[in-house]
């Protein structure tokens, strides 16, 4: 796993040994990073369900003036500190070690964030807690970009019901890339 592109292109990320996290693939996260290339730089972002910080720390390489970092796992916290150091990024990541509700309830006076990027555990819905709770949050608002890492399976249709809409979706062999903005 590596940074792709900008002032730590090249770079090899660490990544948590086991099946904890379920890193992006680099040519999944080319694709991911070329969608949204005009939003990241000068971008607040937020690294949702973090893992080992790498789909944050390629925003800050790429431009991002800081990025919120929020992972619950203390053996990947770690991870994405020395991710961090190594990349010389550190000054502009924030790292939280919370459970996911936490995390965007202690930042919820940061937003709104240009873009938010989550990479839940597949098939367990957190997607509709994390929408639901954006819905009524300070965190997005109608120029945010919601983008969500799922499985192909996993269903969107839900937020309709709650104030965003579907701009555009990128299917992979086994998981898919949702764009999401305030309708």
């Amino acid at each position: 796993m590596r940074v792709i592109a900008g002032s730590a292109r090249r770079l090899n990320l660490k990544s948590l040994p086991g099946e904890a996290t379920r890193p992006t693939l680099d040519r999944y996260k080319e694709t991911l990073f070329n969608t949204m290339q005009n939003y990241v730089p000068g971008s607040l972002f937020l690294d949702l369900f973090a893992g080992s910080g790498s789909i944050g720390i390629e925003a800050l390489s790429r431009g991002a003036r800081q990025c919120y970092f929020i992972e619950n796992n203390r053996n990947a916290v770690k991870v994405i500190n020395e991710n961090l150091e190594f990349t010389h990024l550190s000054d502009k990541g924030v790292v939280i070690t919370a459970d996911y509700m936490t995390g965007l309830f202690q930042i919820e006076k940061k937003g709104p964030f240009d873009v938010i990027f989550m990479d839940p555990p597949y098939d367990r819905d957190l997607e509709v807690q994390v929408i639901g709770y954006l819905k009524d949050s300070r965190l997005a608002d109608e120029n945010t970009l919601i983008v969500a890492e799922a499985s192909n399976d996993t269903d969107f249709s839900f937020i309709n019901e709650l104030g965003f809409m579907l701009v555009k979706t990128k299917e992979y062999k086994t998981n898919k890339h949702v764009f999401i903005k305030r309708s």
